[in-house]
């Protein structure tokens, strides 16, 4: 109970920075409820003296005071003078068009409310969704490793959606609704403090039947939405892995799985909404049994005599009680919506709290350029309980070629990912020129590394856009000459488009080889000091391998580079080959040195038939 306040409290702190569109929408709704109490009230006195048998006397003018018997009482003195003046035509004519130009400015104030308010929903939503997406890029990847990327997703878009509607939409009512609720209930008070006092014993009744139901809803609407969630990650993992799907004939299973999980969202949002569909029938008899009530009261009073009542200030009385009916509903109603909307701000928070494991120090230091050498220093890693890396110390100078090889599940692309910070250190440290990276600006040094990851990443955007990926203001002489460097021109050009065609989702209308050497040609125009190739060539025919490591060859002569390799025809010529065990270094040297030992990394080539 404690949290959903606290939940609420933290989605409003989003509206905060639109404090001159709420500061505006409270304006004009006091502009309407103004319209509105003045136009309420005129129809009481107006069908009493308009209706009244023979001549109306002119009643004497009250003295001013902030009170509704003073209002009621201008009013009768108004029309009275009015209807004595010029008939009651004339007075009838007169009153509907100054009801007309009352409604009218009612109206216009509602719509410039609503105006303003739109400004702080879409806002507020932009602000959130944004943050959330903020989060989601700096997350470590360690963080996705136990959560299914359809629940990221659905957090970004669904739960952000419900925030909206269910909440957002809910603070036009939260400022106008207590606003209305308060001026027409002073009205009725000044007006008939006893008859009052009778509506606020009965309605809140009303609105504890109602908010009976809306601690159910949340905990449903909270339940649906992780199961929403995994109807999301089901179908992306479908769409990724349909060539699998089909070919091993696992379409019922897939099938059923999915609608196993449908019929499980859908039995959980018809009970959401059965229960959020019942608050409209519920608060509707509820109202009009308010009002059956105050009909019953309030015309005991005027037939019991005495002063509490008379029956023009009861038909105003009765029509501005009327009118408060409605925003009273509108809150108990918001009150369901905000209870569904709680449940996923709540999952939005969850992301937005996660703990940065891999964060900047204050004042970190800027590195430009790699100067001297990367050094691991008993470096020990682990994912969970499951050591990784165990006591790694590895030197590798400016400008040297090192190749990490094993088997796998070894520690070889553990050891790379620790270095762009991708992972943080368990124990140890990892340098780069003498200092700790964890010392150095996380984007600097990032800026000095081109990697080449073994799983190819490409975007759903023109090749153009896919090799010149996070630079600004690069030539297209610049990417067509890395393009050629990592033997993907020919291709490029031979496609409908060129370099201005889009590639599909993750690059899906390329071939394998083809997407991978888009991959090298967006490290080649990078030009980093440091070039990490984690199977870089792994997706390559004979032929274009050839011609890419002849490629690579001339640009990491040039600079540092760590390729981890299977084909151990690519790192012949490496400056020191690195073997890798169980997150152990066993073997270091170079290829003729290692093969003369007779150890493992002499079985691996036996293996591969390497003479």
């Amino acid at each position: 109970m404690k949290k959903q306040p606290k939940t609420f409290a933290r989605v409003l702190t989003y509206v905060k920075p639109y404090w001159v569109s709420i500061v505006l929408n409270l304006v004009f709704n006091l502009v309407t409820i103004f319209f509105s109490l003045f136009s309420f009230a005129l129809v009481g006195p107006f069908l009493t003296l308009l209706f009244k048998e023979g001549a109306v006397e002119v009643v004497a003018k009250p003295e001013f005071s902030f009170t509704s018997d003073y209002l009621m009482g201008y009013l009768n003195w108004f029309m009275s003078s009015l209807i004595a003046s010029g008939g009651k035509y004339h007075a009838l004519v007169f009153m509907c068009l100054l009801l007309l130009a009352a409604f009218f400015f009612r109206n216009l104030g509602r719509f410039f409310a609503c105006y303003f308010m739109a400004n702080v929903r879409v806002g507020a939503v932009h602000d959130l969704r944004r943050d959330v997406y903020n989060k989601i890029l700096i997350l470590p990847l360690s963080f996705y490793h136990s959560r299914k990327k359809g629940d990221t997703l659905a957090r970004i878009t669904t739960d952000v959606q419900e925030v909206e509607v269910s909440i957002l939409n809910y603070l036009e009512m939260l400022i106008k609704d207590p606003l209305t609720i308060l001026f027409y209930f002073a009205f009725m008070i000044t007006l008939s403090p006893k008859l009052t006092l009778f509506v606020l014993i009965v309605l809140p009744l009303a609105g504890l039947i109602i908010g009976k139901v809306g601690k159910m809803l949340k905990k449903e609407s909270k339940e649906g939405q992780t199961k929403l969630a995994g109807i999301i990650s089901t179908v992306e993992e479908t769409i990724s892995g349909l060539r699998i799907i089909k070919a091993f004939n696992a379409l019922r299973y897939s099938s059923d799985k999915f609608e196993e999980q449908n019929g499980n969202y859908t039995k959980v949002l018809r009970g959401i909404h059965r229960k959020r569909d019942m608050s409209s029938p519920m608060s509707e008899f509820l109202s009009s049994a308010v009002v059956i009530l105050v009909l019953w009261f309030g015309g005991k009073l005027i037939l019991g005599g005495g002063n509490h009542i008379d029956a023009g200030s009861f038909i105003s009385y009765i029509v501005v009680f009327s009118q408060i009916i409605s925003p009273a509903k509108s809150f108990s109603q918001g009150y369901y919506n905000v209870q569904k909307g709680i449940a996923s701000a709540e999952r939005i928070f969850e992301i937005l709290d996660a703990e940065e494991v891999i964060t900047e120090k204050e004042n970190a230091l800027e590195i430009k350029d790699f100067n001297d050498c990367i050094e691991y220093k008993d470096v020990h890693f682990s994912y969970g309980k499951d050591e990784v890396l165990k006591g790694i110390d590895l030197k590798i100078p400016k400008g040297k070629f090192v190749a990490l090889v094993g088997e796998s599940g070894g520690g070889k692309s553990t050891m790379a990912d620790l270095l762009p910070r991708f992972y943080e250190v368990g124990e140890g440290a990892v340098c780069i020129d003498r200092h700790d990276i964890r010392d150095y600006k996380i984007s600097d040094l990032r800026g000095l590394m081109g990697i080449v990851s073994q799983d190819t990443i490409l975007f759903n955007d023109t090749v153009f856009n896919n090799i010149a990926f996070g630079m600004e203001n690069i030539s297209k002489e610049k990417v067509i000459e890395a393009a050629k460097i990592a033997n993907a021109h020919e291709f490029i050009m031979a496609l409908e488009q060129g370099y201005d065609t889009r590639i599909g989702d993750r690059g899906m209308n390329l071939s394998g080889g083809q997407r991978q050497r888009l991959s090298i040609a967006r490290a080649v125009l990078k030009n980093p000091p440091i070039l990490i190739l984690d199977e870089a060539t792994s997706s390559l025919d004979t032929e274009s391998e050839r011609l890419v490591q002849d490629a690579l060859s001339k640009v990491m002569s040039q600079r540092t580079s760590i390729v981890i390799a299977h084909r151990l025809s690519t790192i012949q010529h490496a400056d020191e080959i690195v073997v890798l065990q169980k997150g152990q270094i066993i073997e270091r040297g170079k290829h003729d040195e290692l093969i003369a030992i007779g150890g493992v990394y002499k079985k691996l080539t036996d293996l591969q038939s390497i003479s």
